[in-house]
Formats: structure tokens, C-alpha cells, sequence
């Protein structure tokens, strides 16, 4: 059990950096991006082919990144320029990713067992602790500096800037700024997280695959929801940390999920898509019960002073 809930820990971590990169299209820049699911198949498959071809895990780590956000900037440029809608921008990048990224790993599936890669030497880092424990204190340590540089971004004039376009981008044009240069770099820097994550993903699941990143942006989704749902989002320091928190519950309820004996290996996108249902639901049914609640309140306040009316009518 103990190690089911550190495996669930540090895949929330690894897929936490895509939770952040979907916040930022997802809530800051309200744009549906579904290049997601092609860009973190690019940050494996690049990390993958790097690695086996000798080169640094750390040289390709950052190559993936810069892998992702190139194909954000596609997406970009194809709704910016091309005005293709955000929606079908992803889709059509979405699907030419897949190509891509067959033409990037030259085959299917890459494995990397054997490889060296940045949890290779993890183990020793600190010596009295396990390879697991190291790992996890290595991605928090990493997760922490990702969300922490994303906050300073997007409290710069030019995050803030992103953040505008998102809420009102007729305003914002109104003031002078590009809202075409802002949804480019807030795309393309949401892929780059997820091409990051994907990267990592693959390092240290040993292997990358062309269908890695089948319904990671619903996963994405989920994180977010769910952060937000549990723990607010009432500034961008807590939304960022309720998207990386959201992830790590993502992954418990999706572990637990797994110890059901009833459920099939078949089921789990039913199980995924079930949490982001309850996620969404949770908010619109909490509020429900409060304004009930609150409009029995005023019932029961107003039936105590009619009643106080007519006993004080009554005296006089």
C-alpha cells in the first residue's frame, strides 16, 4: 500500500508539469488546446531518440521542451494568423504530431532500458533514503522552481499582459498590447511544460511510445478541476498549486482505482472521465446545498419576525 501511494506521488509530480501547462491554456488564456496529446508524445520521443543516440538526458530533456513549445507555436500561428479556430488549431496539430512524431522516433516505441537518464543516479543522492524517496524529492524539487517561475512570468507586465488576454482580449488590444504575440508565447509555453513532462514521463517509465499521450489532456484537465475544486483558485499562486496538488490526487484516485476488483484495464478512461465529471459537478452541487440552505435561513428569519409583528400587533 505504502509503495502504491509513493508511486502515486511521484506520477502526480511528473504529470504535474502538464497540469500547469494546461492551466495556463485552460484558465489563463481560455483557449481549448488539444495539441497536448501530440506535444507530449514530442518530449518523449525526442528525449527517447536523444538518449539512445548517446546524447545527455539533461541536453534532451531541454531539447523536449523546446520540442513542445514549437508545436504550441504552430498552434498559435495557425489561430493567430491563419484565424483557424483555437479549437480546431489544436486538432489539426493534434494530427499532424502524430506524423511528426513517427518521423522524430523512427519507429513505434523506443526503449530505454539500459539508457542512462536523469533518474539513473538518483539512487545515492541521499544514501539513507530509497531510490523512490530520492526521485520524489528530486520532482518536488523541480516541480517547485517550474510553478515558481511560472508565478514571477505571470505577475511580469507581459504575463500580466497573457493573463488580460485571456479575460477580455478586446480590452487589452484596446491598451496596445499584441494579444496575437501573447496567445502564441502562453501556447507555445504551456506545450513546452507538457513536452517537458512527457520527457520525464518517458525517462523513467523506460520506454516512449507514439500512443503515450492518448487523453493527456483530459488527465490535464482533471489535475486542474480537481486542484481547483479541493483547494481554490482564488490567485495564481494557489491555482498553480492546486493544479500540481490536483494532479497528485489525480493519481491516488486513479491508483485506487486500480485495487478494484471489479474494474477492467478497460475501464480506466471510463474512470478518468468519471473523476473529471465529479470534479465539475462537485462546485455547481456545493453551491446548490449553500444557496439552500441560505434561502431556508431567510424563510425561517422571516416567519420569527412575522411572528414577532403580530405578537407585538397583538399587545397593542
Amino acid at each position: 500500500m505504502l509503495s502504491a501511494g509513493l508511486g502515486s506521488i511521484e506520477l502526480g509530480l511528473l504529470y504535474a508539469l502538464m497540469a500547469l501547462g494546461v492551466y495556463i491554456t485552460f484558465r489563463i488564456l481560455n483557449f481549448p488546446d488539444l495539441t497536448v496529446d501530440g506535444s507530449f508524445t514530442t518530449g518523449g520521443g525526442i528525449a527517447a531518440i536523444m538518449i539512445t543516440s548517446g546524447y545527455s538526458p539533461l541536453l534532451a530533456t531541454v531539447c523536449a521542451f523546446a520540442g513542445g513549445m514549437l508545436a504550441g507555436a504552430c498552434t498559435g500561428l495557425l489561430n493567430t494568423k491563419g484565424k483557424i479556430n483555437g479549437l480546431l488549431s489544436g486538432i489539426l496539430m493534434m494530427i499532424a504530431l502524430y506524423s511528426i512524431n513517427l518521423r522524430i522516433m523512427g519507429k513505434p516505441n523506443i526503449s530505454l532500458l539500459g539508457e542512462k537518464t536523469v533518474f539513473s543516479n538518483l539512487g545515492n543522492l541521499i544514501p539513507f533514503l530509497s531510490q523512490t524517496w530520492n526521485i520524489i524529492i528530486v520532482l518536488v524539487v523541480i516541480v517547485l522552481i517550474v510553478k515558481l517561475l511560472l508565478d514571477w512570468f505571470l505577475y511580469t507586465d507581459f504575463g500580466l499582459a497573457l493573463r488580460a488576454t485571456g479575460d477580455n482580449s478586446r480590452m487589452i488590444r484596446s491598451f496596445g498590447a499584441n494579444t496575437d504575440t501573447t496567445t502564441i508565447v502562453g501556447v507555445s509555453l504551456s506545450n513546452g511544460l507538457v513536452a517537458l513532462s512527457g520527457a520525464l514521463v518517458a525517462q523513467q517509465s523506460g520506454f516512449a511510445d507514439t500512443t503515450m499521450g492518448i487523453g493527456m489532456i483530459v488527465i490535464g484537465l482533471a489535475s486542474v478541476i480537481i486542484g481547483e475544486t479541493l483547494f481554490g483558485a482564488r490567485r495564481v499562486i494557489i491555482a498553480t498549486l492546486a493544479a500540481v496538488l490536483g494532479s497528485i490526487v489525480y493519481r491516488f484516485v486513479y491508483a485506487l482505482g486500480l485495487q478494484m476488483s471489479w474494474l477492467k484495464a478497460s475501464d480506466l478512461k471510463l474512470l478518468t472521465a468519471l473523476i473529471v465529471i465529479l470534479a465539475l459537478t462537485l462546485p455547481m452541487i456545493r453551491n446548490s446545498f449553500k444557496a439552500k440552505s441560505l434561502a431556508r435561513k431567510r424563510i425561517m428569519q422571516l416567519e420569527k419576525d412575522g411572528a414577532g409583528q403580530t405578537v407585538s400587533g397583538g399587545g397593542r
